[in-house]
């Protein structure tokens, strides 16, 4: 069993490297506070047309993880009705499905008990905690390979994907006029 924390940015690439089923990210925040999103979001509050991001580096890992038959899945487990960033999230959501990752939303009044944190799980056996500081801004990783933790993701995620809805039906539902 394996357990270790770090702020290093390049674990990414190598815990999809490593998956060889799928990776599934469990998201449950109203609100995150990542730095190279905060001019994106306050032009899109403000009615102007968001700078295009032109980062490649996560469509990139999605690609090359996908192209090996890895399913790259999400769960967004919202507040209704949605706060900002969850709205501005529901606008660019597409880009992200487009570049091949499942995402599906989930209102957080159907979703019973969800956990407290975000987390990854690569396979069933390996989870990657998305830590974040009391602002919300992201703080590295804790990963573990613990099986029983493991195994309680597994069973979050495979409750919480037959509960929630795909990105391009939730977008013309009632959940998003609210």
């Amino acid at each position: 069993m394996q357990h270790r924390r770090s702020d290093e940015p390049n674990l990414w690439p190598a815990l999809f490297a490593e998956a060889q089923r799928y990776a599934f990210h469990l998201e449950q925040r109203d609100s995150y506070a990542v730095p190279e999103e905060t001019e994106r979001i306050k032009r899109y509050l403000a009615g102007e047309t968001p700078p295009v991001d032109t980062n490649r580096t996560w469509p990139d890992l999605i690609h090359n993880a996908t192209g090996r038959g890895v399913i790259v899945s999400r769960v967004r487990v919202v507040t209704v009705p949605h706060t900002d960033y969850h709205r501005w999230l529901l606008s660019v959501t597409n880009v992200r499905v487009d570049d091949g990752e499942d995402i599906r939303y989930l209102p957080r009044h159907l979703a019973g008990e969800v956990p407290p944190d975000d987390w990854w799980l690569f396979d069933a056996t390996k989870v990657a905690y998305n830590l974040s500081t009391e602002s919300g801004e992201p703080a590295g990783l804790a990963i573990t390979t613990d099986p029983r933790i493991a195994e309680y993701c597994a069973n979050v995620k495979e409750r919480l994907w037959k509960l929630a809805i795909p990105y391009a039906e939730y977008v013309k539902s009632d959940f998003t006029r609210q």
